[in-house]
């Protein structure tokens, strides 16, 4: 995990700092038939446990399980402030979040009790009404937030250069948060909903708001992934990857920028498009395909 030096906001709970090993060296034969050492993401589960309430069991690779932890609870809706956390310990003995708070969560069973399982990696879950969480979202206006072609393209620059767990043994979802060109954090994980849950623990912990951030994500643009970047109130979504049908209907109901299939300077501006300052490159024609031959 990159991270920017950030201070803890006052009542910021208590963290261990339980990180697991990220990688595994494992012997594999080629297609040569050579044998050879190679490095996989390692892997493993984290059962988060609310005041002894088992909640949900998190597929990890266990880089900031405390992060985690708190991002996951904060993008569920389950704690409105991080001050509500007392405490977050992970003991890996016995693959655990411990989660106490110092007054309880008001009807956790039933808050918890109707489950959505989601397009997350190993079977995301939302609790409650997926859609009516966002009901209250209010981003900022395009006035306030805004993004020039040329920021965009220096976003990509550095997550292209940045050496990754993925440039080394592939297999996991990077997430970043952006202010201007500047990387503030970035998180890879098996999972993209871990890695964007894993921001939103630091942002609170750190008491950073997304009002003025860009959030990075390599992984696909669904509706639930576009509600937990609301809930962090960022209002300009980058993906590498593409934007379903339910991700840009909501993403347009809640007046945010959607970027996707952006890599190096390719990038397709699917909704938003009032907060994107577009500066395209002077003789830079743009290349169509019409049956089958580029025109």
């Amino acid at each position: 995990m990159h991270s920017a030096q950030w201070q803890a906001v006052s009542g910021a709970p208590s963290l261990t700092r339980a990180a697991a090993t990220l990688l595994r060296e494992i012997e594999i034969i080629d297609e040569y038939g050579e044998r050879r050492a190679l490095h996989i993401p390692a892997e493993r589960p984290l059962t988060v446990f609310v005041d002894r309430h088992e909640l949900v069991t998190l597929m990890t690779l266990g880089a900031n399980p405390e992060l985690l932890a708190l991002g996951y609870l904060v993008n569920q809706r389950l704690v409105q402030r991080v001050e509500q956390i007392e405490s977050i310990t992970v003991d890996w003995d016995v693959s655990a979040a411990a989660v106490r708070t110092h007054g309880g969560i008001a009807d956790l069973h039933e808050r918890t009790a109707r489950r959505v399982v989601t397009t997350g990696c190993a079977q995301g879950t939302v609790f409650g009404d997926p859609l009516a969480q966002v009901a209250n979202v209010r981003l900022p206006g395009p006035g306030d937030a805004r993004l020039r072609q040329s920021t965009l393209s220096a976003i990509l620059e550095v997550m292209r250069q940045r050496n990754s767990i993925h440039r080394k043994a592939g297999s996991v979802h990077g997430c970043a948060l952006f202010r201007g060109t500047e990387l503030l954090v970035a998180v890879e994980d098996v999972g993209r909903h871990n890695a964007i849950d894993t921001i939103a623990g630091w942002m609170s912990v750190h008491g950073v708001h997304g009002a003025d951030k860009v959030f990075y994500t390599t992984g696909r643009l669904t509706s639930e992934m576009v509600m937990k970047a609301a809930h962090m109130g960022v209002p300009i979504v980058i993906s590498r990857n593409g934007v379903t049908a339910m991700g840009h209907e909501l993403a347009s109901r809640l007046g945010m920028a959607l970027f996707g299939r952006a890599a190096n300077r390719h990038f397709l501006c699917y909704c938003g498009q009032e907060r994107f300052d577009s500066e395209p490159e002077p003789g830079r024609a743009p290349v169509r395909v019409v049956a089958g031959s580029a025109l």
